[in-house]
């Protein structure tokens, strides 16, 4: 079962290409905001319509909520919303049914699921159901921010192209610094040379792949458990389950691996009566725990594995060698429409944690 959470549970329904894609959502308090309009703009940032750089699949993607909510609060019960999959062509796909399309889940899930199962548009492993993730993270985002918590994400590098990003970077500008070109990166400068980046790996008949970092600030010390529901565990978990994410870390990350102690460790200083750390290297999290200083983690996003260029493969049919070569419509870089994903995952482990550990009612 596709399902992820402990208190706060959502599972998600659906395939690329069949009907619908959606949510369903266990554990909202009664009473809880639900911000419908919020809901729907944050679907619309995902969705490649008016991105030069994504796919031309035109998808509305309008969201329908079949219960859960009333007049605009949770009613308690289970929350429920779909949208539905209306630009859907099965044709691109049906050529290749018995060729496994290299950098997808084609051949490990035919021999678990067999021949049968529908991998049309990359079925129950295409990046088309995170429709639900965002769904859910913005109910979380409500959540979170009650308690004045906030969480954004950015684009941190795609390709060869890495962003200027100070480590005091105000949160709460950071959508709107974002907003101002289709990466989403406050690096502007950055952002130009990594649109055209993409724009000659798709002219290549490649793709790219990039860095999603994402940030949460105001949280409370200590939230979180130690070993195997740690802060790092229960949002590295959520952050590996979006499709073509291959590695994640918190503060320095790997960097650590190449420094001293007396370089890693962050300082405890006093803030007015706030104990907080001089720097962040830990990201925000010792010992499992929060420290009230900012969660960093960024995640890396493998390039886009549907690609124009003629690929090896094999015929599950004949057992033999072939040449492959993808068609369709697919992002040549899918980092630019995963930063909200990224973002709202995050919210969601995070509320999840809150309301185990009684920082959220």
């Amino acid at each position: 079962m596709m399902q992820f959470g402990e208190r706060l549970r959502m599972t998600i329904f659906g395939t690329s290409h069949g009907p619908e894609v959606g949510i369903e959502v266990d554990g909202l308090p009664a009473g809880t905001p639900v911000d419908l309009p919020g809901i729907q703009r944050q679907l619309d940032r995902r969705r490649p319509v008016g991105r030069r750089l994504a796919t031309k699949r035109q998808e509305e993607d309008r969201l329908v909520v079949e219960h859960g909510v009333v007049d605009g609060r949770s009613d308690g019960t289970r929350f429920r919303a779909h949208v539905a999959n209306e630009d859907v062509r099965r044709e691109p796909y049906d050529r290749t049914q018995n060729v496994p399309r290299p950098g997808h889940a084609d051949f490990p899930a035919r021999v678990r699921y067999g021949p049968d199962a529908d991998l049309s548009g990359g079925g129950i492993f295409s990046g088309r159901m995170t429709v639900g993730l965002v769904i859910a993270g913005v109910l979380a985002e409500g959540l979170l921010r009650a308690r004045g918590v906030q969480v954004a994400a950015f684009t941190r590098s795609i390709g060869p192209v890495d962003a200027a990003v100070p480590d005091d970077l105000d949160i709460a500008a950071l959508r709107t610094l974002s907003a101002r070109n289709e990466v989403e990166s406050p690096d502007a400068a950055a952002a130009a040379r990594m649109e055209a980046a993409i724009l000659e790996a798709r002219r290549d008949g490649d793709s790219l792949g990039g860095v999603v970092e994402v940030r949460a600030v105001g949280l409370p010390v200590g939230l979180g458990e130690p070993f195997f529901d740690s802060v790092e565990s229960v949002v590295a978990h959520a952050l590996f389950s979006i499709p073509a994410v291959k590695a994640v870390e918190f503060g320095a990350g790997f960097a650590a691996a190449r420094m001293r102690g007396s370089e890693h460790n962050d300082p405890f200083v006093l803030e007015g009566d706030q104990v907080r750390t001089s720097s962040n290297h830990a990201g925000g999290i010792l010992g499992g725990l929060t420290t009230g200083m900012p969660v960093v983690a960024r995640v890396a996003i493998k390039p886009t594995a549907s690609i124009a260029r003629p690929q090896r493969s094999v015929d599950l049919g004949t057992r033999a060698g072939t040449t492959l070569s993808v068609t369709g419509r697919h992002d040549p870089c899918i980092v630019p429409r995963a930063v909200g994903v990224v973002e709202h995952v995050t919210a969601f482990a995070l509320a999840d944690l809150g309301l185990r550990g009684g920082f959220l009612p």
